[in-house]
């Protein structure tokens, strides 16, 4: 089963997230977020793999959220609007994203990911 994270090559958060899974020799590969965003059907796997409501799959601090007006158009989206904005561009997508079978990590925690992955 290979594991695959989604991140952003100029990302602090993904480098730590790397270097974590490097140091810990967990097999994956990467997927750039500025290349290629993640499917509809790999962002639903995901929220639903790591029970969050899609608007957490959002990154609220990137420019791309802030200057496509999202703050406020989140309010009136449905999950299948989220998911495609999400969907449309990788720079809208909260990272790094860990997934792996079942298992979806978004964000980075070393603690949520030695848990997760121990």
């Amino acid at each position: 089963m290979t594991a695959v994270l989604f991140a952003h090559p100029r990302c602090d958060t993904c480098r730590n997230a790397r270097r974590w899974l490097d140091a810990h020799h967990v097999a994956y590969d990467v997927v750039d977020l500025t290349v290629r965003a993640p499917t509809s059907a790999e962002l639903r796997a995901i929220q639903q793999n790591s029970g969050l409501p899609a608007r957490k799959l959002f990154n609220t601090s990137g420019q791309a959220y802030r200057a496509g007006g999202f703050g406020e158009r989140l309010k009136a989206m449905d999950d299948d609007a989220m998911i495609a904005a999400l969907a449309a561009d990788g720079l809208l997508v909260k990272r790094p994203i860990f997934t792996r079978g079942a298992l979806a990590l978004v964000g980075f925690s070393a603690d949520a990911y030695a848990r997760a992955l121990a």
